[in-house]
């Protein structure tokens, strides 16, 4: 009974990674949120060229930015920080560069992370200190 429980739905009830994306976007890209899809790639253009696409080789599924309100020097002023989600279906794997960019846009300050509900979504967009860091401790 117990292994029941560790192997999750069945996979024919699981939501696909393009589900658990649009649900995020949808639900989490409002208030102080926007996030958009960011598609990454490579297509050969007429001329059979190569032309990449998307924001980076490993950048997340969904990209944006938080406004959040700074500093007392600052009172009333806002900044974006740039908001990056990579999202994955219950099963999906992180592969290296989507790993290395994550912790590229925390070390710069920014919110990144893995989601794989629009609840993980939310509670990468609400686990932050006071600057608007990802706090990192957790």
């Amino acid at each position: 009974m117990a292994a029941d429980r560790l192997q999750g739905p069945p996979t024919h009830l699981m939501a696909s990674e393009q589900q658990i994306q649009q649900q995020i976007r949808l639900t989490c890209s409002r208030g102080p949120v926007r996030l958009h899809r960011n598609n990454t790639g490579t297509l050969r253009d007429q001329h059979g060229r190569p032309v990449s696409f998307g924001l980076a080789k490993g950048s997340s599924d969904l990209i944006g930015w938080t406004t959040r309100t700074i500093t007392p020097e600052m009172v009333g002023q806002q900044v974006a920080i740039f908001t990056s989600i990579e999202v994955k279906s219950p099963t999906g794997r992180v592969r290296p560069e989507q790993q290395q960019w994550i912790d590229a846009v925390q070390a710069a300050g920014g919110i990144a992370g893995v989601a794989r509900s629009v609840e993980d979504a939310q509670q990468l967009l609400i686990t932050q200190n006071d600057c608007g860091a990802v706090d990192l401790t957790r």
